[in-house]
């Protein structure tokens, strides 16, 4: 959420290719009948704004996908699909039923098997309580593709450090994957326009000068760095779950497209003379057909 309302409002998906040391960053953004390349990271969060009242108006959702695709050393081999936060009450112009809109586009993405759930909870909201790890609970019962994300430790209130760590070690909400702690850059980094390298150290340095959170980092269960890392892992894992479904689905669909190219005579041949004999065998059948259909009227 953001001051004025919804901060994601269509669906943004984010391609990152982790480029070459020293090669320099490279964005392109696609969506509808519009591809614009993009020449810095600070060109991305006007473009899609512009991308997503194109698509959504002014107060809007649209299920429409805007795709993000970034190159540079210090990004992730990974594919991310950013959701609109959950909402109970409309705000200014917004439609009424914008929280059931909301709803049904993150279910029919976290619905599919192979799809790795993140669930983004602040550090400062009763875990019990949020409306997304409910959601997820429903299309994912086990946890067995739900992982956890703790954002905004720095707000939370003095010594109650001890609680993050409760749901850190599966003791609140218990998920398979289980959670990871992060922290964003806050709000007088984005002003400043901090560049994230130095961002990732702020971050590095604010677990290591906490000792209730240094040991998270220790065991890689917080900072950006650790959880790209994770995310790549489980998302060759989920692939690895998965191959063998999404074999069968194409099986079985190729078996259904032989089924019909058979009842329609067979597949095209290659080679020139068969196609001219097919083609003059099925052009004489048909003005046979014609001239028969004429004389019986």
């Amino acid at each position: 959420m953001g001051i004025l309302g919804i901060v994601t409002r269509c669906p943004l998906e984010l391609k990152m290719k982790n480029g070459t040391k020293g090669s320099q960053w490279k964005g392109h953004l696609n969506y509808r009948d519009v591809s614009l390349p993009l020449n810095n990271p600070q060109e991305v969060e006007e473009e899609i704004k512009k991308a997503q009242k194109h698509l959504a108006g002014k107060t809007g959702i649209s299920s429409e996908l805007i795709s993000l695709q970034v190159e540079s050393p210090c990004a992730p081999d990974l594919t991310l699909i950013d959701l609109p936060g959950i909402i109970r009450v409309p705000i200014g112009n917004q439609p009424q039923d914008i929280g059931n809109m909301i709803k049904n586009l993150i279910q029919s993405y976290i619905g599919k098997e192979e799809t790795i759930i993140l669930v983004v909870i602040s550090c400062n909201v009763d875990i019990a309580t949020t409306e997304a790890l409910k959601m997820a609970q429903e299309v994912d019962p086990k946890g067995d593709r739900t992982l956890g994300v703790l954002t905004k430790p720095d707000l939370i209130d003095r010594d109650t450090e001890k609680d993050i760590l409760k749901i850190i070690n599966n003791q609140m909400v218990p998920l398979r994957k289980g959670y990871m702690l992060i922290k964003c850059r806050g709000q007088h980094d984005l002003i400043a326009n901090t560049p994230l390298a130095n961002a990732l150290e702020k971050e590095t340095a604010f677990f290591n000068e906490n000792v209730h959170f240094r040991p998270l980092l220790e065991k890689k269960l917080a900072s950006f760095q650790h959880l790209s890392s994770r995310l790549t892992n489980e998302l060759v894992v989920q692939i690895r779950k998965c191959l063998p479904g999404i074999q069968e689905k194409i099986g079985s669909k190729m078996n259904e497209v032989m089924k019909q190219l058979n009842k329609l005579g067979g597949a095209i041949p290659e080679d020139t003379e068969t196609k001219v004999h097919n083609l003059t065998s099925v052009s004489s059948g048909n003005y046979f057909i014609g001239s028969l259909s004429k004389q019986a009227t």
